[in-house]
């Protein structure tokens, strides 16, 4: 049997495979299905310092090859998300790895979320997911994951202010995903993860409205598939540090996909909508495949692309 461990540099987890933020809500609403300390971690709602409401419904809409959303990172605030036992006190009894996705409205406030995680909870939290596509009030609403400056901004000051390990999510919606990959290393990163979701739109034709109040959202699922393992590809030819690869995964096949083409470890997103169990069954794929393959180690996998 192939050893499942994975070392993310100031972190190693019990095998690959994670959920990626957005999806699996804090962890304790998958633990009534199974024992979520089975995975490698779970990545939580976004969390920033105050509580927010999101959008305005609708902001879901199921599309051809995935869903779109603009939930619009709903949330309790960092102060809930540390003391309430609906939140990181009821999910660390449970045993698994938490990583904590943080976001604010300024380079400020990501660190403030920051600080705040590391002061409280740091023997909770493996690590920390910057999560770089939200708008920056300060630039006129510019999203700092496509911004070089704004994100060297926002990287840096959560750099700063915490020692905690850092995951830079970066956006597929930029020219070169490379370029951000490069800026998140520099500024002190230790890993990226990628890609999140692609901007698109839905129209009902008979109200000819749009079907999410947004009127745009983040389209995620099997169709964005082929561009995830491109840009997790072109990132790893292009930094050193670790990457967590997700976009589309369905499947253990999906994930072992994105290992080759260069992903230390992946995430599963929208298909956690679909089939809870679908982590699970990714490890016990990824699993199979290191047996047959005659990998001693998954970590083998990582970057084997032959052409």
């Amino acid at each position: 049997m192939a050893d499942l461990k994975v070392n993310f540099g100031k972190f190693q987890l019990k095998n690959p495979v994670m959920t990626a933020s957005g999806t699996f809500g804090y962890g304790l609403e998958y633990a009534q299905f199974y024992d979520i300390s089975r995975l490698g971690a779970i990545m939580v709602k976004g969390i920033r310092s105050v509580p927010s409401d999101g959008n305005p419904t609708p902001r879901v809409a199921e599309v051809t090859g995935g869903m779109l959303n603009a939930i619009g990172l709903q949330g309790p605030g960092v102060e809930k998300f540390l003391h309430d036992e609906h939140y990181l006190p009821g999910v660390k009894k449970t045993g698994a790895s938490i990583i904590v996705n943080i976001w604010g409205k300024t380079a400020e406030e990501y660190a403030e979320v920051a600080a705040s995680l590391e002061e409280e909870a740091e023997k909770d939290i493996t690590a920390l997911e910057i999560n770089i596509s939200c708008p920056n009030v300060k630039a006129g609403g510019a999203a700092f994951g496509t911004d070089p400056k704004l994100a060297e901004q926002v990287i840096s000051a959560v750099r700063n202010a915490t020692k905690l390990p850092l995951i830079t999510k970066l956006s597929p919606n930029v020219t070169s995903i490379a370029e951000f990959a490069r800026i998140a290393e520099a500024c002190g990163s230790d890993c990226v993860s990628l890609i999140n979701t692609l901007s698109g739109m839905a129209i009902d034709i008979e109200s000819r409205r749009t079907k999410i109040a947004n009127r745009t959202g983040g389209l995620s699922g099997p169709a964005v598939k082929p561009v995830a393992i491109r840009m997790v590809n072109e990132v790893y030819k292009a930094v050193k540090i670790p990457i967590i690869g997700m976009g589309g995964i369905t499947c253990g096949a999906d994930a072992v996909e994105f290992m080759i083409a260069g992903a230390t470890g992946v995430a599963v997103g929208t298909a956690n909508f679909v089939d809870p169990y679908t982590p699970l069954q990714v490890i016990d794929f990824i699993n199979d495949y290191c047996d047959r393959h005659g990998m001693k180690s998954v970590s083998e996998l990582t970057g084997s692309l032959l052409n």
